[in-house]
């Protein structure tokens, strides 16, 4: 059974906040994630001064500031993120970020040691970054978000000249919160197929179905928003889940992922059990005297005890009784005698 890693993507949400990002990180670890995921930033290296908000963005706060003014307001340290990597280590739960520009790349990997580095969909076409991100060898996540099947082959093939680390390719629709209409979660059994890697989900839509039939379909890593509070300001808590609906989030996927099982088409031990009570079984649909040349109208096909299973009746068409039987007795080998008449004429006659 394939344990699909759940990240619960703090992203932002801690609103500036270190202590802030300290709960999510204890909300992700109560709520039964492997890791929590927050991304590092020095805003003057991703924004100019002036750029503007995306619609999901002004919606979401309800503002007409700069991205770089909203950006500038979620910034932490990086002896902030040094803290939280320690804080969920002692807890117990994987610590992630994703670097949004070089000097936070060479933080994360050099000083910090993430076990992985998680790559966001804008920056997809960066291949200059893409190239330095590969250099540090490191397992890779990629998000696809607005991209097509073009664009993220020629991302695979940057990575894979210079990495041959695993690589992880993340379905996405960015939108904050993406409307079920704009999923098309086939997509991620597409990118499965193109380039024979292990494929997942990254979910921004407002609630946990998606996710869950995600992993139905084969994804072995879901990335889904966290907050402490979808009502609080900042960009991405409405597309978030709170700990409680994340905990139920991660309770349906690892129910699913035991559902799906092995593939292998074969009866449970429980039902190894029901079975002899189930299957019907071959008795006499009336008194029968020993030396009856059976034939179908002898017989009846009920649940019983014990007996000849059904599936075995074709053989018993021809052959003589060597004991008598009363209706609703279970035909069993012993009372079955020589073929005395052709089976397969018996049989032919029926038909």
């Amino acid at each position: 059974m394939t344990h699909v890693y759940i990240i619960a993507e703090a992203g932002v949400n801690h609103n500036g906040d270190v202590t802030i990002a300290r709960k999510l990180i204890e909300a992700a670890h109560a709520a039964g994630a492997d890791a929590v995921k927050f991304q590092t930033f020095k805003t003057e290296k991703i924004l100019t001064r002036n750029t503007g908000m995306a619609a999901y963005q002004k919606q979401n706060l309800g503002s007409e500031d700069t991205q770089f003014q909203m950006v500038k307001a979620l910034e932490l340290s990086y002896k902030d993120f040094s803290d939280l990597k320690a804080h969920a280590k002692s807890i117990g739960i994987d610590f992630l970020s994703t670097p949004d520009d070089e000097d936070s790349l060479d933080f994360l990997v050099d000083e910090l040691d993430l076990p992985w580095i998680k790559i966001g969909s804008g920056e997809l076409t960066n291949l200059p970054f893409l190239r330095k991100i590969a250099a540090k060898q490191k397992p890779l996540i990629v998000s696809t978000g607005m991209s097509n099947l073009g664009e993220v082959e020629r991302a695979v093939r940057v990575i894979r000249g210079i990495n041959t680390k695993e690589l992880i390719l993340l379905h996405c629709t960015t939108n904050y919160p993406c409307p079920p209409w704009e999923v098309n979660l086939l997509a991620m059994q597409t990118l499965k197929q193109a380039f024979k890697l292990r494929v997942g989900y990254s979910d921004h839509t407002l609630s946990s179905e998606v996710s869950v039939a995600a992993v139905a379909l084969g994804a072995e890593l879901i990335e889904k928003h966290l907050t402490l509070d979808t009502s609080m300001a900042g960009p991405d808590h409405r597309a978030s889940l709170s700990p409680s609906e994340f905990g139920e989030m991660v309770r349906q996927i690892r129910a699913v992922e035991q559902a799906l099982g092995d593939g292998v088409k074969w009866p449970n031990p429980s039902e190894e059990e029901i079975k002899p009570l189930v299957h019907r079984r071959v008795v006499a649909a009336h008194d029968l005297p020993m030396g009856t040349i059976i034939q179908w109208d002898h017989l009846s096909f009920k649940r019983a005890n014990e007996g000849i299973y059904v599936d075995q009746a074709d053989y018993l068409i021809g052959r003589r009784l060597n004991a008598p039987l009363s209706e609703d007795a279970s035909l069993t080998w012993s009372c079955i005698g020589e073929q005395v008449v052709s089976a397969q004429k018996q049989v032919d006659e029926a038909s």
